[in-house]
């Protein structure tokens, strides 16, 4: 044990101390913040600058009138009174931003409205003039039936439904299915992530050393499997140093940057809502009323165990790559190249692929469905699974069952790749398939 204990630290400290590692550590959490305030400026830069676009409009419907008085923030109505084609010429003539065509139409169904632009326009702008133009109509059909706009916004209800957990004592808990749907996303993208990209990096510490003949040496000294076991946890230990350097620094650097332009932190907005609660007379009567979605928000936030989470993404962060750092390292020891690893790596990365795809197309949509626990309780997709599992409260039971095969799943691989580990790893010069490595793994020591 003291030998694995001295190559996880040769593992962890060679890697910490390269200029790779703290350069990456270091100017990562600088990209975000730099990314976010660039976007922040350049959109601040130009909503300041913006001008309206300039619609000329050839209306022969003439009910729906958008003229000088319909101007908005973004579209400038410039009427026409010709035939379409002398407008087709008037625009072309022009830099403006589109001509919009509107001929006769019966208000029940609308047809043969037309845009035409000398560029593809976005989504958005064409969706903005949708919008104006579905109002019109919609006020035209109210003054057709004659309804009052008023009569009919005090028609309109929106229903928020209060979740409630009930549990088997009788106790009461609020839930948001859209807060937990947002953590549960969250984690299982970052799980995915870093399993793949740490596990690759064994691979390619395997294949160096190999390469090198540095293992030759370190061989004679250690089993092959203990310098296979010391690898994977010494660069674990290195990910999850990283990752809590960059938790931190992301943190600290954003509020900083989103302060800097006078926005704050979603966190800060919310504490700081809080506390004016009590001079604010307004927001502490919505407080106090019992649909406040500021209230609601804030208790189902208070209700979400954070503690237990990020323990459980800890666990399984640690447990999947543990696991899939291991079949990573025998592949690693198999072969003398990155190029020649590819045709072992997708069987490996299968597995985690069918949890990230099972993590949309199942889990966030039924969490507590049969596909979504036999995807968080199998070893090679819990990881994902469970992790975006977790925030919905998960049984104990289940949760037990799935920590334990995990650590079983990552003692059976590790057993597997140790055998393909101690043969592969000093071979060279081998041609080697999926057959090559059956011989390897049954092979007697």
């Amino acid at each position: 044990m003291n030998k694995v204990w001295l190559i996880i630290q040769r593992e962890f400290l060679t890697r910490v101390r390269k200029k790779s590692f703290l350069i990456a550590t270091v100017v990562v959490p600088l990209i975000f913040p730099a990314i976010i305030g660039g976007l922040i400026y350049i959109m601040m830069k130009e909503a300041e600058s913006a001008k309206p676009d300039t619609v000329m409009v050839m209306d022969e419907s003439g009910v729906i009138n958008l003229d000088s008085s319909k101007n908005t923030k973004r579209f400038i109505f410039v009427p026409l009174q010709t035939s379409l084609e002398q407008a087709k010429k008037t625009y072309n003539e022009t830099k403006d931003f589109a001509l919009l065509y509107i001929p006769k139409f019966n208000i029940s169904k609308p047809e043969g409205l037309m845009i035409y632009t000398q560029e593809n326009p976005s989504i958005e702008k064409i969706g903005d003039l949708e919008s104006i133009l579905q109002d019109r109509v919609r006020d035209l059909k109210l003054q057709e039936f004659k309804i009052d706009k008023e009569t009919l916004k005090n028609l309109k209800t929106s229903i928020n439904l209060k979740q409630i957990n009930l549990t088997k004592t009788g106790e009461e808990k609020s839930s948001n299915s859209g807060i937990l749907y947002g953590l549960g996303f969250a984690l299982g993208i970052m799980i995915y992530v870093f399993v793949l990209v740490y596990g690759i990096q064994i691979m390619q510490g395997v294949i160096d050393e190999k390469t090198s003949k540095v293992v030759e040496v370190i061989v004679s000294s250690v089993k092959p499997f203990q310098l296979m076991l010391g690898k994977i946890v010494g660069i674990a230990a290195v990910g999850v140093t990283q990752f809590a350097i960059w938790l931190i620094l992301i943190s600290f650097l954003s509020s900083g940057v989103l302060g800097y332009f006078g926005l704050k932190m979603p966190q800060k907005q919310a504490m700081e809502q809080m506390a004016k609660k009590v001079q604010d007379e307004d927001v502490k009567q919505a407080m106090n009323q019992p649909n406040s979605h500021i209230k609601e928000l804030l208790g189902n936030l208070g209700e979400i165990p954070f503690a237990k989470i990020a323990f459980v993404f800890v666990f399984y962060f640690l447990g999947g790559y543990l696991l899939y750092g291991a079949l990573f390292a025998a592949v690693g020891s198999a072969v003398e190249s990155i190029q020649e690893s590819q045709q072992f790596q997708f069987p490996i990365t299968l597995p985690l692929l069918i949890g990230y795809f099972g993590l949309f197309m199942f889990i966030l949509r039924d969490p507590h469905g049969s596909v979504s626990f036999w995807l968080s309780i199998i070893p090679f997709t819990s990881p994902v699974a469970m992790v975006g599992r977790i925030a919905f409260d998960v049984p104990t039971w289940q949760l037990l069952l799935s920590m334990a095969l995990l650590i079983g799943g990552f003692i059976l691989t590790t057993w597997i790749a140790g055998r393909i580990y101690r043969v592969g790893i000093l071979m060279t010069g081998t041609k080697v398939n999926y057959r090559v490595l059956a011989k390897w793994f049954l092979m007697r020591e």
